[in-house]
């Protein structure tokens, strides 16, 4: 486990539930009251998480009232953000690691821009696994062979959405250009147009997905594994954009 990934288990809920459980299970024999509150904050935090109302509204308040650019500089490119990677054999392909449903989704949101637009496309990100080819330059491929768009930029370096911006940025400036479509998941865009302005390129966001308000139904209080993803997918971002705002 990379240091990174083991920093997010620790800091990011629902996952380090878990281990705060076990912790108080193995502490209860010695001190009984606090090894129950442990895990008593464990099995809570675990249900709370795991519900939809608590997941869509997690997402919203991301969502809501999301950065938009200047008027005065309009986007003159098109930044795609890779996002996971895909595991397997795909038909026609050899088995390994390509393209994923979240990158998948941002690819087709930035090629309809892209044809509606005109403008040119840059993709960015590095490599998810070691010995992997760089995800972006699948987008690029991808992109060009399944959707018929030509990529201009490709930045296969960066690790993270910090770097997406900082490498991207670089080309970006090269160009002479300042003010692009920004093309993520409308819960990721909030931390990535922070990232982007730090380095100086303004962002219109051109999210996907953008999930609905919580609705107080009865199956919203239903524990769900989706509910328990999109929580942490939110609290991740959250704790992202303090960590952004504090790095800035």
């Amino acid at each position: 486990m990379s240091l990174g990934a083991l920093a997010t288990a620790v800091i990011v809920p629902p996952l380090n539930l878990l281990p705060l459980g076990l912790a108080g299970l193995a502490l209860a024999w010695r001190w009984p009251r606090f090894g129950r509150l442990l895990i008593a904050v464990s099995l809570i935090g675990l249900l709370v998480f795991s519900l939809p109302v608590t997941s869509r509204s997690l997402i919203a308040s991301l969502e809501w009232s999301l950065p938009r650019a200047p008027p005065d500089r309009p986007p003159a490119a098109i930044v795609i953000l890779g996002g996971d990677a895909g595991y397997g054999t795909e038909a026609g392909l050899e088995p390994g690691i390509g393209i994923g449903a979240l990158t998948l989704e941002r690819m087709r949101a930035g090629a309809l821009l892209q044809r509606r637009t005109g403008l040119p496309v840059l993709v960015t990100g590095g490599a998810l696994e070691p010995g992997a080819q760089p995800i972006a330059a699948q987008m690029a491929q991808s992109l060009h062979d399944e959707f018929g768009v030509t990529v201009r930029w490709v930045e296969p370096a960066s690790d993270d959405t910090w770097e997406n911006a900082q490498f991207s940025a670089a080309m970006l400036h090269a160009a002479g250009i300042g003010s692009v479509y920004l093309v993520t998941h409308a819960w990721h865009i909030r931390r990535a147009a922070m990232a982007f302005a730090h380095f100086g390129i303004a962002t219109t966001p051109a999210p996907l997905r953008v999930d609905p308000a919580p609705r107080f139904s009865f199956d919203a209080f239903m524990p769900r594994a989706t509910a328990m993803l999109n929580s942490y997918f939110a609290l991740h971002e959250w704790i992202g954009c303090v960590y952004y705002e504090l790095r800035s």
